[in-house]
């Protein structure tokens, strides 16, 4: 699941932009955090399948409202408009409808989700904890997992006076529910098919 992030200096030193983000091929993703650009390549296959398989365990009940209350958007890899970036991209991020009653149409997100999940690889991680997880609690997003298919582990975090607060760390097969979504459980174990053997 190897895709490598890239710090991209901009021309005499400025801010990152848009801009920026539209002149890259389209074979490269791009998000900028406090006005840096950073690059990778696109996810390979495991990652996007496990991508998808968190999406739906989250996106039926609760955007959806099919064994679950509803109430959210829950979108894959959205562009998001934000306080120091003119464009981050989680893998997943969600938000309650009281907050965004309407999916812009013509416009870019520009409220702050209320949950973010990461999937961490080789490639990302430094990015991922070091760069995005200060920001994310900066702008104000609520709650932030990080999922880890090397380790098989999901780590769940709440915002709390500008601080994370980890609540909890599951793994392996473990069924559980997690916030901000406690109305559903997640059976981890069926998280990491496709993936390569874990460790151990």
């Amino acid at each position: 699941m190897m895709n490598h992030m890239v710090r991209v200096p901009t021309p005499e030193g400025r801010p990152a932009t848009y801009a920026d983000l539209e002149a890259l091929p389209p074979s490269i993703k791009g998000e900028i955090v406090d006005g840096v650009l950073y690059t990778s390549t696109r996810p390979r296959s495991p990652h996007m399948n496990l991508e998808g398989i968190i999406h739906g365990d989250v996106f039926n009940p609760y955007q959806r409202g099919r064994g679950g209350p509803g109430g959210w958007w829950i979108l894959v890899e959205p562009g998001i408009e934000v306080p120091g970036s003119p464009e981050v991209s989680p893998d997943l991020a969600g938000w309650r409808r009281e907050r965004l009653p309407a999916l812009p149409v013509d416009a870019s997100l520009t409220v702050v989700p209320d949950w973010v999940c990461e999937i961490l690889s080789p490639g990302t991680r430094n990015l991922d904890l070091r760069v995005k997880r200060p920001f994310y609690a900066r702008v104000g997003v609520g709650y932030l997992w990080y999922v880890d298919p090397e380790a098989r582990t999901l780590s769940v975090s709440k915002l709390v006076d500008g601080h994370w607060l980890e609540l909890a760390v599951h793994g392996d097969s473990d069924v559980v529910r997690v916030e901000p979504f406690p109305d559903v459980e997640l059976a981890l174990g069926e998280w990491w098919a496709g993936l390569p053997p874990g460790p151990g």
